[in-house]
């Protein structure tokens, strides 16, 4: 059952919501979005209308205005508890009043209160934001709308203040009163390669020589049953680059707006790790609560939530490297480990872990994950072997902050890395502790770049630790920088890292140019990347590089309502209320002053529902171990079938025979016909396969066959 979104009569009827419309301008890895809902009163009473709505975490949300019966009303940003009071006092006085906020407890769930709707009026929201995309494992730039807010668990007498709590109705899929429309322009230097989306599309219009720009739209009929994704395929998206955007005019000199800001890009060429690391403690923490029984997505024969988790699972579980320990957490309302303590891995330890993984459920209640991470931290550590947790959920965590706390005060000893399962998992969550200590966030919602997505996670949780980043300018006489991003701790391989910084003093002519040098060493060795860049600032009338400076400055200080510390709270309203993006600490306030009709009685409360999920080929990235480097010459097998002696990849020479045959039964209850993770399944610890009638099913082979197509040398040894 999916909740639209769209006000409700007296009956519990919903009033149509006539239309939801998003522009998005896409230019190289930042995108801009104006989002407008447009809402009817038909009751014959005055109402107070409630709109939760979910958000992507990394979004810079700087605008807000209502256009009431053609009238437009921009929004001011205050602090939130003075924003309440003077919405409350204007509703009372008989004014219109529009208020958005950020929720208490989660950074990527919005609330929009419409307060004092007529009969027969008519209102426009429209709300403006930016965001840094995401860089894919295959390159691409992910877009995402949420369009899926699915319930979050809370304990007893917590969150009680999340706008989560709300009760909303139920409306039908098929009784959708509204419409969605989305029209996206992308732009970059370097040409656009393709664009694919999870959604039907327009056919795609390119534009330029090089194809350096395009445009595309959802196609008609679609509905808010699912988030929207849009993936870009750049021809380039290593590049380094700064841009210089002019500051705003007539601002007091200690404001971040007033001064020009730098948008700097790295790439950094990090070596592959020499010999590749075999060391550290893998802890994977398995969401097994009721909510993960639900689908990936609304879309036909969707995969369930808790048997992709388990998928990615087994992924990792057979790629760890030799000598390393581990363990396994499910939780839910209470959580269990499936051994006392981490164990070293090997083929007998692992085969112990797939029989429990296979037996998991979605079955443990609630999404109590504070629990069993205390449990983990409290652990004593192993010596020579750091400690990497990955975590696997649906985000369904109402007070997503605390966790992201608890996660952050043991940030000195472990790295996170998080996995959100589904449409509609938590960003907030799912982001949120990855970034604090110091992993990267991986969201799975279909099988088509899952191996791709986890097996970079891996590889990024083996790379060594970099050490001593630190960040230099080269700049004219009179001009210096002012870092607005957090202190870099750690770099990984392939990553994108984004810094911004002010620029103040005297800004130089025209053609002075600039430099910037990363610096970091990596096992003894010193590394260093530079960029150079032109110091003419350049004008943006959304000002884009200032907010997002200033979204990266909230996300490291604000720690939501309740748990930012006084001395940072201090901070993140100041620059909250400068730089006008949203905190938890501040809202947007509109009043309509022009309307100024008595209150006869309590205005009608009306809840706005919220979209809620109930009940290809793949490709495989290089990995520097010899088991993946077995899966991937095998699954070149499964397009080339039988190949002469002298094609044999070398590395079926070291495919071992052996008595015990491999469990199908559960290869196919798992993977069911994915050829390639069927092979990962039957995989050993030390990378190798046992050959067998098993192996060769998944080659599509017949074992007879498999043992011709063998060099003879290996022949000889299995006569």
């Amino acid at each position: 059952m999916v909740h639209p979104c769209g006000l409700l009569t007296r009956r519990e009827e919903p009033v149509p919501l006539k239309s939801i419309s998003v522009t998005l301008s896409i230019c190289e890895f930042v995108a801009g979005v104006s989002a407008t809902l447009n809402y009817e009163n038909e009751e014959k009473v005055p109402l107070e209308a409630f709109f939760v709505f979910p958000m992507d975490e990394d979004s810079a949300v700087y605008s807000f205005e209502a256009m009431v019966d053609g009238k437009k009303i921009m929004a001011e940003l205050q602090d939130k508890m003075k924003a309440h009071t003077n919405y409350e006092n204007a509703i009372s006085q008989g004014h219109q009043a529009f208020l958005l906020e950020e929720d208490r407890c989660s950074r990527d769930v919005f609330c929009c209160n419409v307060g004092n709707l007529h009969p027969g009026s008519k209102v426009a929201l429209t709300l403006k934001y930016v965001q840094e995309l995401p860089l894919e494992a295959d390159g691409a730039l992910r877009y995402m709308l949420p369009a899926i807010l699915n319930p979050r668990y809370s304990l007893s007498g917590w969150s009680e203040d999340s706008c989560l709590n709300m009760k909303t109705p139920v409306v039908p899929l098929e009784d959708l009163p509204y419409t969605l429309s989305v029209v996206a322009t992308i732009s970059s230097q370097h040409g656009i390669e393709r664009i694919q989306s999870n959604c039907p599309l327009s056919p795609i219009e390119y534009h330029g020589d090089d194809k350096t720009s395009a445009q595309v739209s959802l196609a008609d009929g679609h509905k808010f049953d699912r988030d929207v994704e849009l993936l870009v395929y750049y021809s380039e998206v290593h590049t380094p680059s700064v841009a210089v955007e002019m500051g705003k005019p007539k601002t007091d000199s200690d404001c971040l707006m007033g001064d020009p800001s730098a948008m700097v890009s790295f790439y950094p060429n990090i070596p592959e790790a020499q010999p590749p690391i075999t060391c550290g403690e893998f802890v994977f923490l398995m969401d097994c609560s009721g909510s993960m029984q639900g689908p990936m997505s609304k879309q036909d024969k969707s995969q369930l939530r808790i048997e992709a988790a388990k998928e990615t699972l087994i992924l990792l579980l057979k790629s760890l490297p030799i000598g390393c320990y581990f363990n396994i957490y499910g939780f839910g309302s209470s959580y269990e480990a499936f051994f006392p303590n981490s164990v070293k891995y090997n083929q007998h330890t692992m085969e112990e872990a797939l029989r429990r993984v296979n037996l998991m459920q979605a079955d443990l209640g609630g999404t109590e994950i504070l629990r069993p991470l205390k449990t983990i931290y409290g652990a004593s550590s192993i010596p020579g072997h750091p400690l990497q947790l990955f975590v696997f959920t649906d985000g369904e965590v109402i007070d997503s902050f605390s966790v992201i706390k608890e996660v952050r005060s043991n940030s000195l000893r472990h790295r996170c890395f998080s996995f959100g399962i589904g449409e509609g998992a938590s960003t907030s969550l799912i982001k949120g502790i990855a970034r604090v200590a110091g992993g990267t966030s991986e969201f799975i919602t279909g099988k088509e770049r899952m191996q791709s997505k986890v097996l970079r996670a891996l590889k990024r949780s083996l790379q060594p630790v970099v050490e001593d980043v630190s960040l230099s300018w080269d700049l004219p006489q009179g001009l210096s920088a002012k870092m607005l991003s957090p202190e870099q701790t750690v770099i990984f391989r392939g990553q994108r890292l984004i810094v911004y910084a002010q620029l103040t003093g005297m800004m130089p002519p025209a053609e002075a140019t600039g430099e910037v040098c990363l610096k970091y060493i990596l096992q003894g060795k010193s590394f260093e990347n530079k960029v150079t860049f032109s110091l003419q600032p350049k004008l943006d009338a959304n000002l884009t590089i200032h907010r997002l400076a200033a979204k990266s400055f909230l996300q490291t200080k604000d720690m939501g309502f309740r748990e930012t510390p006084a001395n940072d709270k201090k901070d993140v309203l100041k620059v909250s209320l400068e730089c006008g993006v949203i905190s938890s600490h501040t809202a947007f306030i509109a009043i309509n002053k022009d309307l100024n009709k008595p209150v006869q009685r309590p205005l009608v409360r009306r809840a706005v529902p919220r979209p809620i999920l109930m009940s290809t080929p793949v490709v495989m990235s290089s990995y520097n171990r010899s088991g993946l480097g077995k899966t991937q010459a095998l699954g070149q097998k499964l397009k080339k079938k039988c190949r002469p002696p002298e094609e044999i990849s070398p590395e079926m020479e070291t495919a071992r025979s052996s008595s015990n045959r491999t469990n199908l039964e559960t290869r196919n209850t798992v993977f069911g016909n994915e050829h390639l993770v069927q092979l990962i399944s039957l995989q050993k610890a030390n990378g190798s396969w046992d050959l067998n009638e098993g192996l060769a099913v998944v080659l599509g082979m017949s074992l007879e066959d498999v043992l011709a197509a063998l060099p003879l040398k290996f022949q000889r040894e299995k006569l």
